[in-house]
């Protein structure tokens, strides 16, 4: 085989093209995190009721958490909570969630399990395994490769990247930076 422009544009694409397609679904979905992430999913609901701190700025403390979850029997350790607004949420290892209004003390317990197939995949984007990290660091020189090998595949005509790819190379760098310089 001789090593040109197309061959190697080819083949580094042939060898990542099951990685390009998981991390382009788990970047979408990453991306619409806040209204459906589908990396767990519950399987068991449970409505519970809190008695709420009369300060909730500062009765809702990690002992005050571990005690309610201990009212509940969670078998589960618990590993953080947050709270925004009059929102708690409660994390535990083992895919237990607990969320709860902290003016009503409504609350629900969540089960949750990984979703088959994307939840791999949004796992493989979101690990830092130093293995995976490695790998990852190799995948994004093969997309450079793939990039750079794509510009010089055409080389005569008026469709080369001499001629027209370097203006739509040219936009398609402009309008990150838009992006960053607008949203930052």
């Amino acid at each position: 085989m001789k090593l040109t422009s197309r061959n190697t544009h080819r083949d580094v694409a042939y060898f990542y093209v099951g990685l390009i397609i998981a991390f382009s679904f788990s970047g979408i979905i990453l991306n619409h995190r806040q209204d459906w992430y589908p990396m767990d999913y519950a399987y068991e609901t449970k409505d519970v009721q809190l008695q709420i701190p009369a300060d909730t700025n500062e009765g809702v403390t990690e002992t005050y958490v571990k005690s309610i979850s201990e009212k509940w029997q969670l078998n589960a350790e618990y590993d953080s909570h947050r709270v925004r607004g009059d929102e708690l949420r409660v994390f535990y290892k083992d895919n237990i969630i607990l969320d709860a209004d902290l003016k009503t003390g409504k609350g629900v317990v969540e089960y949750k399990r990984k979703t088959p197939v994307l939840g791999q995949t949004m796992f493989l984007h979101k690990t830092t395994n130093k293995f995976w990290i490695w790998y990852s660091d190799i995948f994004g020189i093969g997309m450079l490769t793939i990039a750079i090998t794509g510009m010089f595949i055409i080389t005569k005509g008026k469709n080369t990247f001499r001629k027209r790819g370097w203006k739509l190379t040219l936009l398609g760098l402009i309008f990150p930076v838009i992006i960053l310089i607008l949203f930052s």
